[in-house]
């Protein structure tokens, strides 16, 4: 069976199809990924073909948009985003399907997945990576601005996803996806995440029910098999300067502001202070040495990429966005978090983070030098909140979402 895969965002959003894509070959299948220049390396560590959709240079510029990262401009930028590669991901996607052996898997934002679907009559999987673009009417997730509560009326709550699909998000991604669909035939789509989002033989949420209690409204058959907690190929190890330094000394604090932003010198420079006033090690997890102060003090180090399931094991506490990948990476190694959220699916995981006793939230307006050092000796120092993170990380000990999400895919089109 050929398998297309899109991969929509950044190393957070594609490294868990890459982990489906290898065990879909592994099954003897033949997957192909569809992502940004960036992520082909990492595919083709796993032997998965790969077809670039957007340059390394696109991808900087997007990591440097001023709203990338903002709670609602930031839906401009990736529609934006989208009309740019929409008509050569279509192109591409169109030229690799096989009538009758074609399956398609795109994620939540892999909109041409959808559109592939329907002008073909092919089997498609929805994958979601978190749980905050799950719409309901009981407990709301959690945005950047004002939500309805669980407890408001459910009239209140048709009336919130109403005015966001007509103000935030029709002229943003509905107009990037009519102008798509339009090009190839199709008819426009109202609300493209609404119902129209899950509109797929299968919809897999990439969490636990632990994590994200599934919700009487989400849609019907979905599966939610776990994280994926995948972060590199078999066999990767730390770079030696960072296995150097977690061996000169005691556990440091872990420090990201996401892969998907190339603007976070204020968010490190703090940083480096709040480690200076608590006398702490700290990591400083970014591939733009422009974002951090120079030179580094003594007991800081800059590194490009780390895995997670390797690094987070050995420091005292993790500092970081928000994002679903890192959220579950920590949540693994049982670290307490200080979890500083910006856009997107930040901020629900964050609040989910913070529900299950694990960590606390700072906002960015309060992410200042003396406050992050108070938040890390809280953080250290809190016996309650340590067992808790030990708890938690015990129920990922056996982890089988890539194994069990594969199963249902291939469900779809194996016959008795």
């Amino acid at each position: 069976m050929r398998i297309l895969i899109v991969a929509a965002g950044s190393h957070g959003d594609v490294l868990p199809f890459i982990a489906l894509g290898a065990e879909l070959r592994r099954r003897g299948h033949e997957p192909h990924l569809f992502a940004i220049a960036v992520f082909e390396p990492l595919a083709r560590q796993v032997g998965l073909p790969f077809t670039a959709l957007g340059s390394a240079e696109f991808y900087g510029s997007l990591l440097r948009h001023p709203d990338l990262n903002h709670p609602t401009r930031s839906l401009r930028v990736m529609a934006q985003a989208m009309e740019q590669v929409g008509e050569m991901a279509w192109a591409a996607l169109d030229a690799a399907v096989v009538p009758g052996r074609t399956l398609v898997v795109g994620s939540t934002l892999a909109f041409v997945t959808r559109s592939l679907a329907e002008r073909h009559g092919l089997p498609t999987v929805t994958v979601h990576l978190a749980p905050n673009v799950l719409r309901t009417l009981h407990a709301p997730p959690r945005h950047g601005g004002p939500v309805p509560g669980a407890r408001a009326p459910r009239w209140l709550k048709r009336l919130f996803w109403r005015l966001i699909d007509d103000l935030v998000v029709a002229p943003t991604l509905g107009t990037a996806l009519n102008r798509h669909r339009r090009a190839v035939g199709l008819p426009p789509v109202r609300r493209p995440m609404h119902d129209w989002l899950n509109q797929a033989d299968l919809v897999i949420g990439l969490f636990p029910d632990w994590f994200a209690p599934r919700q009487p409204d989400w849609p019907a058959g979905l599966a939610l098999p776990g994280f994926p907690l995948y972060d590199s190929a078999p066999g990767t190890v730390l770079p030696p300067a960072l296995e150097a330094f977690l061996a000169d000394g005691p556990p440091p604090v872990a420090f990201t502001s996401g892969t998907a932003t190339a603007r976070a010198l204020d968010f490190f420079t703090a940083s480096v202070a709040a480690c200076r006033l608590s006398n702490r090690r700290g990591v400083l997890l970014t591939r733009h040495p422009d974002q951090v102060p120079d030179p580094l003090p003594p007991g800081m180090i800059r590194v490009d990429y780390a895995p997670f399931s390797r690094l987070l094991p050995r420091c005292a506490a993790f500092v970081h966005h928000g994002g679903i990948g890192t959220t579950s990476q920590a949540l693994a190694a049982g670290l307490p978090q200080l979890i500083r959220p910006m856009a997107h699916d930040q901020f629900d995981n964050a609040a989910r983070a913070v529900a299950l006793g694990v960590g606390m939230r700072i906002a960015m307006r309060h992410y200042r030098p003396a406050t992050v050092a108070a938040a890390l000796e809280r953080l250290t120092n809190d016996g309650a909140m340590k067992r808790r993170c030990a708890e938690v990380a015990t129920r990922l000990d056996t982890n089988t979402a890539i194994t069990e999400a594969c199963d249902r895919i291939l469900a779809l089109v194996q016959h008795p």
